[in-house]
């Protein structure tokens, strides 16, 4: 009995390896998920573990269905930002440039299999990574904390719709069993009245 509960706790721990290492995993080509959300969560989950900021890319669709069929994601600091000049020329005080051409990227297609397979990998980035305690790239970078924001509030707003709907609800049961309640007391005044006016009538007659 000692040996079978030995041999389980064994698998459980090999198994809990596994996984915390499929976490750790690198991408590669040839790398497969079973959809494309799983693809994005899977390098949003490596680009925050390593130290930068995705950027969703390109995605090709299909011109029968408009089914995406392929998906590129890379480091935001891909490509670099246009130059504007300021009315005042070279005396306005230029904006940090968030980008710096690198060229860190993934591209997922959709297989036959109805798979999403890794068809190419660029893993280095020309700029540094930095890891912070709240999950985010490179100092400065916004995108990942408005996205948050951004999911937040929209959840939010539909938490108010619901209460506000809630409220008017409530608000017309109230309006209605009002009406109701009125429209009994009415019944009773109009009772009491009738009694009264009978009672008067039969002491007038003794």
């Amino acid at each position: 009995m000692e040996k079978e509960n030995g041999a389980a706790e064994s698998s459980t721990e090999e198994n809990l390896g596994m996984i915390k290492e499929d976490e750790n995993l690198e991408p590669y080509v040839g790398m497969e998920f079973e959809s494309e959300d799983e693809a994005r969560n899977y390098y949003v989950e490596y680009a925050r573990r390593v130290g930068f900021v995705v950027r969703i890319m390109q995605r090709r669709r299909s011109g029968v269905d408009g089914r995406t069929l392929a998906r590129r994601l890379g480091c935001n600091k891909q490509g670099f930002s246009p130059s504007h000049k300021g009315p005042f020329g070279p005396d306005k005080k230029p904006r940090p440039c968030a980008r710096e051409g690198c060229k860190a990227t993934i591209l997922v297609k959709m297989e036959k299999s109805g798979k999403w397979v890794v068809s190419r990998f660029v893993k280095d980035h020309n700029h540094p990574l930095v890891v912070t305690t709240l999950g985010f790239g490179n100092t400065g970078d916004k995108d990942m904390k408005i996205e948050e924001l951004t999911k937040e509030l929209q959840r939010q707003e539909q938490l108010c719709a619901i209460y506000r709907q809630k409220l008017l609800d409530f608000l017309n049961n109230v309006e209605k069993e009002a009406e109701e309640l009125s429209s009994k007391v009415q019944v009773v005044v109009n009772n009491v009245r009738k009694l009264e006016s009978e009672g008067q009538k039969h002491s007038h007659y003794g």
